[in-house]
């Protein structure tokens, strides 16, 4: 009996200072997810009305994600943008407003309070088919990846709180995609005829800033800008998104939102006098709905 008792207290002991000396496991959360998805609808409808007017019904989805990681001076913030809608008017039929697949990477370690040294990584091209309708008869002038964007490189960035950051990069490669047989053979996106793709390197900006106006109505900017030091160095790349949002309740948001790109690389085909030409203009793309929102 005396042995059991020994026995059972050795083993006790040993189970204590195990527990003791093992080591403590890190719960620190480095994982933060948010996510956004949104279904938005507009449509007018008109009868005998005498100032006139077009039936027409559009449909948006947008999923809107962010992935986060931070570790000691360590972060890497993820956001993946993913948008379509269609749009039906009377005697036009179905076209689409809506079209985009935008994957944002950002690498950082902590310098300063407010400064990181960064690795930035940008993908930006598109789910289905593009036409100008202008022109007679429908022209295409996109594709999935044609174009596609890929930019990265290293560089800097302020980043004041997760509702403003910039990052600067001053040696940022950009390789622009057109995996189309006809856009590549055009010359579109300016890539070389016949080519599928092409290679620069310049400078890149990425900025973003999310302000709240009101309650339950906020603002949110992106702007991105980018000068090829091998082709035209002054003729900036600029892209500029505004979205806002004003939320009635904990699931239904009214969704007011512009894009401007201006991209001396990318033709704008017109019809002159029934002759299709190509021209360098700023693009404008709006929308506005009213739809449902979940976020988790």
């Amino acid at each position: 009996m005396k042995k059991l008792i020994l026995s059972l207290s050795l083993a006790a002991i040993s189970l204590i200072g195990y527990a003791q000396e093992a080591p403590k496991v890190d719960t620190t959360k480095r994982w933060t997810i948010h996510g956004e998805n949104t279904l938005l609808i507009n449509q007018s409808s008109f009868s005998n009305w005498s100032s006139g007017g077009v039936n027409s019904i559009a449909g948006n989805i947008l999923f809107n994600y962010d992935f986060n990681y931070k570790k000691d001076v360590w972060s890497w913030d993820n956001k993946v943008i993913l948008g379509y809608g269609l749009s039906k008017q009377q005697d036009v039929g179905t076209r689409k407003n809506d079209d985009r697949i935008i994957l944002n990477s950002l690498l950082g370690r902590q310098a300063s309070k407010y400064w990181l040294y960064t690795f930035y990584a940008n993908f930006q091209t598109q789910f289905a088919k593009g036409y100008n309708y202008s022109t007679n008869p429908q022209t295409l002038i996109s594709n999935f990846l044609a174009p596609a964007y890929l930019t990265f490189g290293p560089g800097f960035a302020y980043k004041r709180s997760d509702n403003f950051r910039v990052n600067i990069s001053p040696a940022a490669a950009r390789i622009i995609m057109v995996n189309d047989n006809y856009l590549s053979s055009i010359g579109a996106f300016g890539v070389d005829p016949g080519k599928k793709s092409k290679f620069q390197l310049g400078a890149s900006l990425d900025a973003y800033y999310k302000v709240n106006l009101l309650e339950n109505i906020s603002l949110e900017n992106t702007l991105k800008l980018y000068s090829d030091y091998l082709d035209k160095p002054g003729n900036i790349y600029t892209d500029y998104t505004a979205n806002l949002f004003m939320k009635v309740n904990k699931f239904v948001t009214v969704n007011a939102g512009v894009q401007l790109i201006y991209d001396d690389k990318t033709n704008i085909p017109y019809l002159d006098n029934g002759v299709t030409r190509n021209k360098k203009a700023l693009q404008v793309k709006q929308i506005f709905g009213a739809g449902v929102t979940y976020k988790f």
